[in-house]
């Protein structure tokens, strides 16, 4: 399987709260589930620059280790 090098971060929360109302309130969800979790915070601000729309590969990998989710899992969702 290619992983892509970004992914935006938008796309992400589509697919990981598929559910929410909106947006905005599923970007918030995902930054609450990074702020309550220091280790994921701490592993995504050292996998690189988090000020843009988008996640590198790394960062990616560490979102969705943390939800259980696999690179396979994530695809089909």
């Amino acid at each position: 399987m290619i992983v892509r090098r970004t992914i935006l971060k938008q796309d992400l929360v589509k697919k990981l709260y598929p559910d929410s109302i909106s947006m905005k309130s599923a970007m918030q969800q995902l930054r609450n589930e990074i702020d309550i979790c220091p280790a994921l915070k701490q592993g995504i601000e050292q996998a690189g620059n988090t000020k843009r729309h988008y996640y590198n590969k790394q960062q990616l990998l560490l979102i969705l280790e943390h939800f259980c989710i696999t690179l396979e899992e994530f695809e089909q969702l």
